[in-house]
């Protein structure tokens, strides 16, 4: 297990309108895993290969964020994030990271990652999985079932396979909107030529303040990404919100994103936030 300790403070690079960035947050977090996953393999930098030579690029299968408070973090504000990283079978790791700010709250995302590779240069429709030399190839058994729950979970929004989801009732709360989405090589794709994991988060935020642009925007509490693949630079995406819950509770919805040119689901985004308390 790799574990240790960051930390920072709140400035402009960190914060949003509604407190600290979610998507800075996302991505601080997915690079603490990537630099963990480095240092338990004994690499300088996460620069991974397989047998054969190839370059392999750690990916997220699945992303959780819980008990989020990120309002109560404002200017200045001192927070840490603690993380563990912890190889859960194969060449895959559940990484958990715990963000904390001086009144205790704050976050707590959950990341499971394995490896992939590309069978054609600059094509992330040939994305297959990976198997790094160095990999960790053990499993640490606290981690392995809520990393397999969550693994689990992500097949069955892949499948279409669920009911019930953050008070959410496909059934009952079901929606039809879709917005389609250009994802832009300076912004949304990462250095590897892949469209980066938390711009999906961000996105899904662009679409619902587009669709619901509140007087007062609410804040996460609790969000679930699951991967299934990628896009290339100019493909469109289509975002299609298919439940929706706006009350007292809060304002949750389900998103799948495709891909426009053969419809191919590449991920499914759970969402609720809270009413902001005056």
């Amino acid at each position: 297990m790799s574990a240790g300790e960051a930390h920072y403070v709140a400035g402009m690079p960190q914060l949003a309108y509604t407190g600290l960035s979610e998507n800075w947050l996302l991505k601080t977090c997915g690079d603490l895993h990537w630099r963990r996953l480095a240092a338990g393999a004994g690499l300088a930098t996460p620069d991974f290969r397989d047998a054969a030579g190839n370059t392999v690029y750690a990916a997220f299968t699945a992303v959780r964020v819980r008990e989020a408070a990120l309002e109560t973090l404002g200017e200045h504000a001192a927070f840490s994030i603690g993380s563990a990283l912890r190889p859960v079978g194969g060449a895959r790791h559940f990484g958990e990271h715990q963000l904390r700010g001086a009144n205790g709250q704050g976050a707590r995302v959950s990341m499971l990652s394995t490896f992939i590779r590309r069978t054609r240069e600059r094509d992330n429709r040939s994305v297959v999985r990976g198997v790094p030399v160095l990999a960790e190839t053990g499993s640490d058994a606290s981690a392995t079932q809520e990393a397999a729950d969550l693994a689990a979970l992500a097949r069955r929004f892949r499948n279409g396979d669920w009911d019930t989801h953050f008070g959410l009732d496909r059934r009952r709360d079901h929606a039809v909107h879709v917005v389609e989405y250009l994802p832009c090589p300076y912004t949304d794709f990462n250095g590897a030529d892949l469209l980066y994991f938390a711009s999906f988060q961000a996105m899904v935020d662009r679409a619902e303040w587009q669709w619901h642009r509140f007087a007062d925007p609410p804040t996460v509490a609790r969000r679930d990404l699951f991967y299934h693949g990628n896009v290339n630079v100019g493909e469109a995406l289509e975002l299609c919100f298919g439940a929706v819950r706006d009350d007292a509770r809060g304002f949750a919805h389900w998103c799948e994103i495709r891909r426009v040119a053969d419809g191919e689901k590449i991920a499914d985004v759970v969402t609720e936030k809270q009413w902001r308390r005056r």
